[in-house]
């Protein structure tokens, strides 16, 4: 509660830390050799931070955010111009009306006509300094308040398409699994009856589990599995299918569905109901890293085969291009007559 507390009022702080600095000097160079502070000293030093704060405020609560947000730079230049003269007659006209600090020096002489240009020049610098000071940080909060709102904006715009694509990806996944049943009822109902018994597994983890945005590496592996024995129930007899799937050492989570796609395609494309054909599975932890690595014989469908809708790797890409930004994780391509997949995590 207290960080947070301080955290939300981070730029209050500043600003009085700051002000208590500037209106405390006179009492920093006081010692031995120093004049002692009187209150007669002190109320005449407190008049230019009074005037500095307020040419600061106006600026940092009015002139910035009506002029400058807007694009009215002349405007804004020439308001400070006559904020910073009404400002310098206003502490001049105090000043003339304070009673003088006691001391025992002689008077001095009136100053010359270049001193008192000199002395305006020089204070209206320091007002112009202030000024700038109160657009530099008057604009970087903004900024900053503009760069966390979009990164707010961002971040929901990215749960929302993955969302999105999750709900793109379980019923393309339910589709292909119920056309692999379908394909069962004609020759082997037994086969099928334990394939719909395995699906309601399968639906159960897609329903409910794969909804959070991490599920354990465990889990996930659990429903490869499980998919992998259903479709091998209808692998041909010239078919190969070997699995290398190794539960990790470590507990490790990962955003669920993102091998699904990729072993199903390798299901769709890697398998000849009538030739030799292979598929290939590895998916392990190396290093600290996921890596499911997937090698299949090429047997690519026609334009006239709809199987499938073919959204699953378009959605795995995008998917990755949310969760993994700027990184390219994903290879999928053709060797010769082998296609290659590999996603490292």
């Amino acid at each position: 509660m207290g960080n947070d507390f301080i955290y939300r009022n981070m730029g209050r702080i500043i600003h009085t830390v700051a002000w208590c600095i500037l209106f405390g000097l006179p009492f920093f160079f006081t010692g031995r050799e120093s004049t002692s502070v009187t209150v007669e000293s002190y109320t005449r030093f407190v008049v230019g931070p009074l005037s500095f704060m307020l040419v600061f405020y106006v600026n940092y609560f009015f002139l910035v955010r009506r002029y400058l947000y807007n694009q009215r730079i002349l405007e804004f230049f020439l308001a400070n111009l006559l904020l910073i003269a009404m400002t310098m007659v206003t502490v001049h006209l105090i000043m003339e009306t304070l009673p003088d600090i006691p001391n025992h020096r002689p008077p001095r002489r009136p100053p010359e006509f270049q001193n008192i240009v000199g002395f305006l020049i020089g204070n209206a610098f320091l007002y112009i300094l202030v000024v700038g000071l109160s657009v530099a940080i008057r604009m970087t909060g903004n900024w900053y308040q503009m760069e966390s709102a979009r990164r707010e904006l961002e971040k929901n715009r990215v749960e929302a398409e993955l969302q999105n694509l999750k709900s793109q990806l379980n019923p393309h996944f339910l589709f292909n699994t119920l056309n692999n049943i379908y394909s069962l009822i004609a020759f082997s109902p037994e086969d099928a009856q334990k394939a719909v018994h395995d699906l309601s597994r399968l639906l159960r983890y897609v329903l409910y589990d794969s909804c959070q945005s991490r599920v354990p590496l465990e889990k996930e592996l659990d429903f490869i599995r499980n998919y992998v024995e259903l479709m091998r129930i209808r692998l041909p007899r010239y078919a190969e299918l070997k699995t290398d799937i190794r539960n990790p050492e470590h507990p490790v989570e990962i955003a669920p569905l993102l091998f699904i796609s990729l072993i199903e395609n390798a299901f769709k494309h890697g398998i000849s109901p009538n030739q030799p054909s292979f598929i290939h599975i590895y998916i392990g932890e190396e290093d600290g890293r996921v890596i499911c690595r997937i090698e299949n014989s090429y047997f690519p469908k026609d334009e006239h085969d709809h199987s499938g809708s073919g959204i699953g790797l378009v959605n795995l890409r995008k998917r990755l291009a949310l969760l993994y930004p700027g990184t390219s994780p994903l290879v999928s391509e053709q060797r010769g007559n082998i296609y290659f997949s590999e996603l490292i995590i």
